[in-house]
């Protein structure tokens, strides 16, 4: 079946509000439209007409970039569902009814949709879909339970998202961007059936999956969509500081990739607006439903219940404006969103949300950080913020004003954010972090030849950056704005002090001004990611240095340049991905299965210990692997790999969830099973106890890994010992490359 065109309508709509509008000029709009609709004037005695299916996405498209949606969009897709039927196409039909159902739910039209979700699951019953795992009936079965959901039947709509969810599992890659559409819809159930914690997982989830997909997340539409919406869920559990980030983070995307003039940008402003109510900011509220109205009614019409909703919003808006007698600027209404803030702007002190009694109406307190030499001695407390929230929050206070007023022309070419080498890069520091390599610092990256014309002033520049900030009782930093007493690029944590150690200093500095391809061959030895084409160059490069290559947050990037290379380090091929699950295979069963039993049987402590080493290492890693690593990043080295697998687990859509658990007793009961657990207070016991139950978690860690492997269609065999699992895992590696194979 013709399954193209309702993958094309997919993703086009998924993330973006109501509509489904795409560049299309209105030529061929009108060309497409009278094509379409001439089909059925065929005569009688001739044979079916065929239905073009991508004339008629073409058509719609086109008239949804006139903006005659409101007028044009219904009558068009009648007559299309007439033509499709003519034809006998039945595939044809289908991509119909799915672009209808989104019509009907922009435009309000829930009860004419109860019927088209009904037909639109008969027929795809009737093509035989629903038996198996297509990509089209996931498609199906996904706007159908959006349309149930937007019809306020919950309990249908849960239904249709599960079942979902369990065909996209097998007929989508991890980190395609229609499984994202089905976390941001699913989180929409579960925030209006009032399960935010919920909402914010899916949310999370789909965010991670786009960024993952992207190649420069910092001008995708897509993930802008993402942050909005975790916006909103993020307000409603009083979230407030987040939601804030990540609502200027989505207008911020659309100001990057010049795309303000997109109908979708009607969202991003409203969700800011609607966060700035939240923060008692209401002239910017009301700035904000405004350019938010005059999108919609742009590109949607007034007859919505998108217009409706916002129009109340500003009407509410206004009336707390008015109250608190605060100057509403109307300048640019029309579009131009200048009036409001950039993403990292600072709020207001408003009166805290959600407080009450005495405390209520008090100032934030500070906690004033130094971040001078070592040497300079002054009063100050452990930060209480993350080294990204720090570096986010230096990078947009002082990084960026400095390089607009003395790099203006390269404002559109300069990539900052921090990642790589450092606790705060995997987002786990915390106070104790703090005594070393800590404080204020961002990472620039430059082409080449912008690197060989600014990159020495900008470096100087860079170091002349005031770092003396404060921190105020929700968590917002402030930096002042005062001449840095040295250049000596010591950041002390609060207290003590935060030398930057030798490792962190010289060629292997953490901060500052790099080019693109020196920062990626500093980590891993290469300037660009090993082609897909070499495995052995994959294969080579150790998981926690493919880890630090592509942590932490890139705050900007304006060409994509360097998320681009980013990007290309998380992408490791799949074969290769095969390869070291079946080696992970192994040594699960030789470590773990094997050895370690034999080893406390024979009493050899040191060994038994030593495999339980070996067994932990590689169970770990294979967690990561099964989750894929373009999803889920990759493990980190020793000291933060239970930290990220603990954090892994965590997620609603983990794969093997509880195996972190189970290693973290394995390795708790290990003092007990190896040395009859002196010094562990489990002596008294012996060993036997602590053996038997390391042997059955053992086993049954091994019996989830055959699960996994089935449901993964990596293996067809039920045997727990893995060592035999690993043939059947290889079958599914394409390379005749030997080095992806076992001997």
């Amino acid at each position: 079946m013709d399954e193209e065109a309702l993958l094309k309508q997919f993703a086009a709509q998924f993330a973006h509000g109501p509509d489904d509008a795409d560049d299309t000029d209105a030529a061929a709009a009108a060309q497409g439209a009278d094509s379409t609709a001439n089909q059925v004037a065929d005569d009688a005695d001739q044979s079916p007409a065929t239905f073009d299916t991508q004339q008629f996405l073409n058509g719609l498209d086109a008239i949804f970039d006139r903006h005659t949606a409101a007028t044009e969009a219904g009558p068009y897709l009648e007559q299309a569902m007439v033509d499709a039927e003519n034809a006998g196409d039945e595939a044809g039909l289908l991509t119909v009814l799915n672009e209808t159902m989104g019509f009907h739910r922009s435009q309000g039209r829930h009860k004419e949709n109860q019927w088209i979700v009904q037909r639109a699951l008969e027929l795809a019953a009737r093509m035989g879909l629903t038996t198996g795992t297509s990509e089209a009936w996931a498609i199906t079965l996904i706007n159908c339970a959006t349309s149930m959901r937007a019809a306020k039947q919950y309990d249908q709509a849960e239904d249709l998202y599960h079942q979902a969810q369990s065909v996209c599992r097998h007929s989508l890659a991890p980190t395609d961007r229609r499984l994202a559409a089905l976390h941001n819809n699913l989180s929409m159930l579960y925030s209006e059936t009032n399960r935010p914690d919920k909402a914010e997982l899916e949310l999370r989830e789909a965010l991670r999956i786009i960024e993952a997909s992207s190649v420069n997340p910092d001008a995708d539409i897509d993930v802008s969509s993402s942050h909005t919406n975790l916006a909103l869920t993020l307000l409603t559990e009083h979230k407030l500081e987040d939601a804030h980030w990540h609502a200027a983070k989505a207008l911020e995307i659309y100001r990057t990739g010049h795309l303000e003039h997109s109908a979708h940008y009607a969202s991003a402003l409203a969700g800011f607006a609607q966060v700035c109510f939240a923060e008692r900011r209401y002239a910017d509220a009301v700035t904000g439903y405004r350019h938010a109205l005059a999108v919609i009614e742009e590109c949607y019409g007034k007859d919505t219940d998108y217009w409706r909703i916002t129009a109340d919003n500003l009407r509410q808006a206004e009336e707390a404006a008015a109250q608190a007698g605060a100057t509403v600027d109307n300048a640019g209404v029309a579009g131009d969103a200048g009036a409001l803030p950039q993403s990292g702007s600072r709020l207001p002190n408003s009166p805290a949300q959600g407080k009450t009694g005495a405390n209520a109406a008090s100032s934030p307190s500070t906690v004033s950080v130094s971040t001078g030499s070592a040497g300079a001695a002054e009063a100050v407390s452990a930060c209480p913020v993350s080294g990204l929230k720090l570096a986010r929050a230096f990078w947009t206070q002082m990084g960026k004003p400095m390089i607009a007023a003395k790099y203006p022309q390269y404002t559109g070419r300069i990539a900052a954010g921090l990642v790589g080498h450092g606790s705060e890069c995997y987002g786990f520091d915390d106070a104790y972090s703090q005594d070393h390599d800590f404080g204020p610092r961002f990472c620039l990256w430059l082409t080449d030849e912008d690197y060989a014309a600014i990159g020495e002033q900008l470096e100087a520049d860079y170091e002349a950056l005031p770092r003396k900030f404060s921190v105020d009782a929700q968590g917002r930093v402030t930096f002042e704005a005062h001449a840095r007493s040295d250049a000596s690029g010591a950041f002390p944590s609060a207290g003590a002090g935060s030398p930057v150690t030798p490792r962190a200093q010289g060629a292997n500095r953490r901060d500052g001004v790099f080019r693109i391809g020196d920062f990626f061959e500093s980590i891993t030895g290469y300037h660009t990611a090993p082609a897909q084409t070499a495995p052995h160059e994959w294969l080579m490069l150790q998981e926690s240095t493919l880890a630090a290559a592509t942590n932490g947050e890139v705050f900007a990037d304006p060409t994509g340049l360097f998320s681009k290379t980013r990007q290309g380090f998380k992408n490791m091929p799949d074969d290769v991905r095969l390869a070291l699950i079946s080696k992970r295979l192994g040594m699960i069963a030789q470590a773990g299965q094997y050895n370690l039993p034999r080893s406390l049987k024979r009493g050899d402590g040191a060994a038994a210990w030593l495999s339980i080493h070996e067994f932990v290492q590689a169970t770990a890693s294979l967690v990561f692997l099964v989750n894929v690593p373009m999803v889920v990043g990759y493990m980190p080295y020793y000291k933060w790999q239970f930290a990220a697998l603990r954090k892994l687990s965590g997620s609603m859509f983990a794969l093997l969830p509880n195996v972190g658990e189970q290693l973290e007793t394995v390795m708790r009961l290990s003092s007990a099973a190896c040395y009859g657990g002196a010094g562990f207070g489990e002596g008294g016991k012996g060993a036997a106890p602590a053996i038997e139950k390391i042997n059955d978690i053992v086993e049954q860690i091994a019996v989830d890994i055959v699960k996994e492997l089935k449901r993964e269609h990596l293996t067809t065999s039920g045997e727990t010992f893995l060592e035999w699992q690993r043939p059947y895992v290889e079958d599914h590696i394409a390379s005749d490359d030997p080095v992806l194979k076992s001997l």
